[in-house]
């Protein structure tokens, strides 16, 4: 029997608003600041190696904080524990305008990551609980597109506002809307009541597992490929931590009578496969958000300004693309739209296999374009198939769950590229260096040609300055190749999830709109 449609009303509407937006602005600034870290690192005097802490102390304070969401949700109920977030989040970003040191920054960047992750799920599972089923297409939507439009211009706003004002401008820009989502939250969020006899039982040897596990593995995908893996002492003892403080969490969780997080949505079979799709999402969502900007500051020298210029095109067709697949989804078998969007994310990455040092914004407009539209057909209806066919009383937690293995898929995405990115440049040096040896008739004609046409202003030093130039289009050309085996590699794994779709059951009822 069909369940009655409730009425939303304008004031849920506004709420429900206000939450979408604070969950945009705490994703947003995972990566808002990634094409301002040199400013950021000349502003507070740091040092090359040390300013990508701004990104990292961000991402595993967030990290921890996700799967929490759930619990605190339920115990303190929606309007407090947003409210909460959302007014933290606000005065964390303006400490961290402040910040005149690095240890200072790191400090308010976890802060922010820590209390803003609590927004991120929580605005997901308002989206079942407000909402009739017939409307949660469409709903689910809008949430999807700004789960991925928000990492995806993150750097393009990030280099506006660096370019225009200053790199405190990237803090600064979340106070005034900050305080109007705390505000609409805490006067007009009415979704739920608070269960206050949660936090008598707050499990804290399980939060401290948790946040021990959680928080050592970040920080070894993050920082793994920098410190040479498992070679780096530091890195191998938080391996070590992670493994064994995940086997206490996870016993924890499993035995606690009421656990800080709560496992058993995974023995549902659509939000289990749709966890495992989301991760891989993760990967391609992180991974090329990263990918893009990084070939065009490495290989085409771009400013800041000039990347955000560049990768707004899969932004713009994420968002011309969202009603439309609102729309279908209610019209169609959700798995269709996501088999199409795998293919789709699959066909966007191979696209990008014959990347050359001379591609710009013409050659990268296609990939880009069928990345925004693909991102759309797989994010939508994955999050309707995994959250929508749990109970009510669910969705909080499995909610945080689900999330948390998003922002992991981007982790383990971002650390594999890293590492894949090191090891085929330097395969491919190697093998480019066997062709300009010495003794090679094209090598050595090609040397003479750059030293003469340098030699009227160098004189002497030409030819040494020659065969610097040649090093730099070898180093530059391996850079550009393993570029292109990243691209191979990730639409071979996106090609492979296809092969997953068939294990999501069709929801019951309508398409898209399974029955609780």
């Amino acid at each position: 029997m069909s369940e009655p449609e409730q009425h939303v009303s304008p004031r849920k509407l506004i709420a429900f608003f206000a939450l979408v937006f604070g969950m945009f602005m705490a994703i947003l600034d995972i990566q808002i600041v990634s094409s301002s870290l040199s400013q950021i690192q000349a502003g507070l005097s740091a040092a090359p190696d040390e300013v990508s802490w701004v990104q990292t102390s961000y991402l595993i304070a967030e990290v921890i904080m996700i799967p929490l969401s759930g619990f605190l949700a339920r115990a303190l109920s929606t309007r407090v524990f947003f409210s909460i977030c959302a007014g933290g989040f606000t005065l964390a970003s303006a400490l961290c305008a402040t910040a005149t040191t690095l240890d200072q920054m790191i400090l308010y960047r976890a802060l922010q990551g820590f209390i803003g992750g609590g927004m991120i799920p929580t605005a997901f599972a308002a989206a079942y609980t407000v909402f009739p089923r017939s409307r949660q297409p469409m709903v689910m939507a809008l949430v999807g597109l700004t789960v991925t439009l928000a990492p995806t211009i993150g750097p393009t706003v990030g280099g506006y506002l660096t370019e225009l004002f200053s790199w405190h401008w990237l803090f600064l820009v979340n106070v005034i809307p900050g305080i109007i989502a705390t505000a609409i939250a805490w006067t007009m969020v009415d979704f739920d009541e608070p269960e206050r006899g949660l936090l008598r039982r707050f499990d804290f040897l399980g939060l401290l597992f948790m946040a021990v596990f959680l928080g050592s593995l970040e920080y070894v995908m993050e920082e793994g490929q920098k410190n040479d893996w498992f070679d780096d002492s530091g890195i191998s003892m938080l391996a070590l931590l992670a493994a064994v403080s995940g086997g206490l969490f996870f016993w924890r969780a499993l035995t606690a009578k009421t656990p800080i997080v709560d496992l058993t949505a995974f023995t549902d079979r659509n939000f289990a496969v749709g966890s495992i799709l989301t991760f891989v999402l993760g990967i391609g969502l992180y991974g090329l958000t990263y990918l893009y900007p990084l070939y065009l500051a490495w290989i085409r020298g771009y400013t800041s300004l000039q990347i955000g210029e560049t990768v707004f095109v899969t932004g713009v067709f994420m968002f011309l693309t969202a009603p439309v697949v609102g729309v279908l989804t209610r019209k169609t078998d959700p798995r269709r739209l996501i088999f199409v969007g795998l293919v789709g994310f699959a066909v966007s990455a191979f696209e990008l296999t014959p990347i050359t040092a001379d591609w710009a914004f013409g050659q990268l407009f296609f990939p880009q374009a069928l990345r925004g539209v693909s991102l759309m057909l797989c994010m939508v209806p994955i999050n309707q198939l995994a959250l929508g066919t749990l109970p009510p009383a669910r969705i909080k937690n499995a909610s945080g769950l689900f999330n948390l293995t998003r922002n992991l898929g981007g982790a383990v995405g971002l650390a594999g590229i890293n590492t894949v990115l090191q090891a085929r440049g330097d395969i491919h040096t190697a093998q480019l260096a066997e062709h300009v040896r010495w003794g090679s008739r094209i090598a050595e004609s090609r040397l003479a040609e750059i030293a003469a046409g340098m030699r009227p202003a160098l004189g002497n030093l030409a030819d040494a300055a020659a065969l610097g130039r040649i090093n730099a289009m070898v180093a530059q050309q391996a850079k550009v190749m393993a570029f292109s085996d990243i691209f191979l590699l990730l639409s071979i794994i996106f090609a492979a999830m296809v092969l997953l779709v068939p294990l999501v059951q069709k929801p019951r009822g309508p398409a898209g709109a399974p029955a609780h």
